[in-house]
């Protein structure tokens, strides 16, 4: 009986620790997003999506499909810094949907001297390659 009780005390912090990893990850990538925006980078900030054509990207004008063509929205959208502000994220919730795919909610906000813009987000994360990527983002 000690065995099994020091076997489960040995192994549970090990569990706690994969289970949190992910999220540890998730909030990693999205402060990645959060610098490279507030650097005025929008390259930096789609290095944390999918570059593949399946990228879909859900915002106030309908679907993006495609990690170039959502960049390119971006651009048309926020052609400079001022444009662009200050974002900031408020993370709500992050949901595992399997140990590879993970579910996110949160609240943007946009800081910038032509009026403040925000709303909220839903994310499909996913590890691909050993990496955490954005597959799916809908914005409004």
């Amino acid at each position: 009986m000690r065995f099994v009780l020091y076997l489960i005390l040995l192994i549970a912090p090990v569990t706690v620790l994969r289970a949190q990893q992910p999220e540890t990850a998730i909030k990693a990538l999205l402060q990645q997003q959060t610098r490279g925006w507030n650097q005025g980078n929008l390259e930096a900030f789609m290095q944390t999506y999918w570059q593949s054509d399946s990228l879909v990207f859900i915002g106030k004008h309908g679907p993006t499909y495609g990690w170039q063509k959502t960049l390119d929205r971006y651009k048309q959208s926020y052609p400079d810094t001022s444009a662009m502000g200050k974002l900031n994220f408020n993370l709500l919730e992050i949901r595992p949907l399997s140990s590879e795919v993970y579910f996110v909610v949160g609240k943007w906000h946009l800081q910038r001297t032509a009026g403040d813009l925000e709303g909220h987000f839903t994310l499909i994360i996913k590890r691909i390659k050993d990496a955490w990527k954005i597959i799916a983002d809908h914005s409004s």
